[in-house]
């Protein structure tokens, strides 16, 4: 191991000693899916998803529906919301929304599924912990990927994604809350694990602590600058930590 992978996975391992209380006392944890439990477009990758949602809009006539920066956006989410805030609850929201769902479903073929995510999950399940799926993506992609990988289980029926309100997507904290009431859980109780800023937005909202993942630099920044106070780069310290209970 290079230095400097040393010195971060000691980072890693300190930060995870200052936050073990947050773990230890989380009886009910909600999931971010498309970073902390895979990169779902890790080969059919989102900027390509975004930009072919623009092209699909401006083949019908519609260039101008968005601004610049939201036709230049690198997240497919970007561009529903924008044209669901221009035209909601439309027949040309719904038909948007359906091409996003069928592209996170290709996507999810070839989704790498984050490190240690699986054991760590199959590991808080076993401890006694209650699982719960937070998030923007479609339910049914997030259902089609923990079942190719044997997860269902972990958190059935609790699995909170993208509805046909497209307002209420994070940072809205509807989906946190979906879940909170749905397991009868306190906030204080939860812990959400996410990797952006709209994750710790709804968290924070909802009252439920918040721990980041990382997988690069950038998105440590992004969550850092977000106000995010736990942020980590590798779930296998927190692995480490539940074996050890």
């Amino acid at each position: 191991m290079t230095s400097d992978a040393t010195t971060q996975t000691e980072q890693t391992t300190n930060e995870i000693e200052k936050i073990r209380d947050l773990i230890e006392g989380a009886r009910v944890v909600l999931w971010d899916f498309d970073g902390p439990i895979c990169r779902l477009f890790a080969r059919h990758t989102a900027e390509r998803v975004a930009a072919e949602l623009v092209d699909w809009l401006a083949g019908r006539g519609l260039h101008n529906l968005l601004s610049d920066s939201e036709r230049d956006s690198l997240d497919p989410h970007e561009v529903l919301r924008a044209v669901d805030l221009r035209h909601p609850g439309s027949d040309l929201v719904t038909e948007l929304e359906e091409r996003l769902t069928q592209e996170e479903l290709r996507a999810a073929g070839s989704a790498y599924p984050t490190p240690y995510a699986d054991p760590l999950i199959r590991t808080w399940t076993a401890v006694g912990a209650r699982l719960a799926i937070t998030t923007n993506n479609s339910p049914k992609v997030v259902r089609t990927y923990l079942n190719d990988r044997g997860l269902t289980a972990c958190f059935a029926p609790h699995i909170y994604g993208r509805t046909t309100d497209l307002h209420l997507l994070k940072p809205d904290p509807h989906c946190l809350n979906r879940a909170l009431n749905a397991m009868g859980s306190a906030p204080t109780a939860a812990l959400m694990i996410g990797d952006s800023p709209s994750d710790l937005a709804a968290a924070n909202v909802a009252g439920v602590p918040f721990l980041g993942y990382a997988r690069n630099e950038r998105k440590t920044k992004l969550l850092r600058e977000a106000g995010a106070a736990w942020v980590v780069g590798s779930l296998e310290p927190l692995l480490r930590t539940l074996r050890r209970w």
